[in-house]
């Protein structure tokens, strides 16, 4: 053994003797440190019998292990869900500031690019007059059958499009877009639909949660259509 590992197990074995003989000396320390009960590892010598208090020590340590976990992982969830709401506000706020569609339109992709990684946005407002607009397209309502089938629920969709709905929705770049979310926009009818486009094709699942999806709609239904009105006045 060399110099270095004999200092060293010297070293340990002169702290384990210090906390042996602590212990000795203080035999209530466990009673006055309960919490670490609960991480030690004491077997209970019986044979190949169990003792009752070990199993229930064991089974008290595996219920604290799980508890903590759960509590981890409650707390990462009200820190996911704070994040979300202060980015909804975000862009809420924004929404309310426009005072054009053009404005609306580049609140919601510096919004849902930026804080929510869409790769792509497409806003599309159906009205038979014409609107003095850049970066969005307004269409006449029987222009939009190709897309008909994403607004007949109301409901936002999510998932993988058809390569004619891609087209319509994102153009020239339908061929990056491989998922999407589209959100129909109503405010007593349907004004038009809002698209989040994904180069990933798994970002958008049919399965997942609409909420914050729809959420979105219902302001931007709103915000949109006090625009129209006013423009048109």
């Amino acid at each position: 053994m060399s110099q270095s590992e004999n200092q060293q197990v010297q070293a340990t074995e002169f702290n384990e003797n210090d906390v042996a003989d602590y212990l000795a000396k203080n035999p209530d320390f466990f009673m006055r440190h309960k919490p670490l009960l609960e991480v030690m590892s004491v077997p209970h010598e019986t044979g190949r019998a169990i003792s009752l208090i070990e199993r229930q020590t064991s089974l008290l340590r595996d219920r604290n292990q799980k508890l903590t976990i759960h509590l981890s992982d409650l707390i990462d969830i009200a820190r996911h869900n704070d994040s979300q709401f202060e980015k909804t506000k975000r862009m809420v706020l924004a929404l309310l500031d426009s005072a054009t569609l053009d404005d609306v339109a580049v609140a919601l992709e510096e919004s849902l690019c930026r804080d929510f990684y869409g790769d792509e946005t497409s806003l599309v407002l159906f009205s038979d007059n014409p609107l003095n607009v850049n970066n969005l397209k307004i269409l006449p309502r029987d222009t939009a059958g190709v897309i008909e089938p994403l607004m007949k629920t109301n409901m936002p969709t999510c998932g993988q499009l058809s390569l004619i709905e891609n087209r319509f929705l994102f153009e020239d770049d339908a061929v990056k877009v491989q998922s999407a979310a589209v959100i129909p926009l109503v405010k007593g009818e349907t004004i038009g639909l809002l698209a989040i486009g994904s180069y990933d094709p798994y970002y958008f699942q049919s399965s997942q949660g609409t909420l914050f999806l729809s959420y979105v709609g219902e302001v931007l239904s709103r915000v949109a259509s006090r625009i129209v009105h006013e423009e048109q006045v």
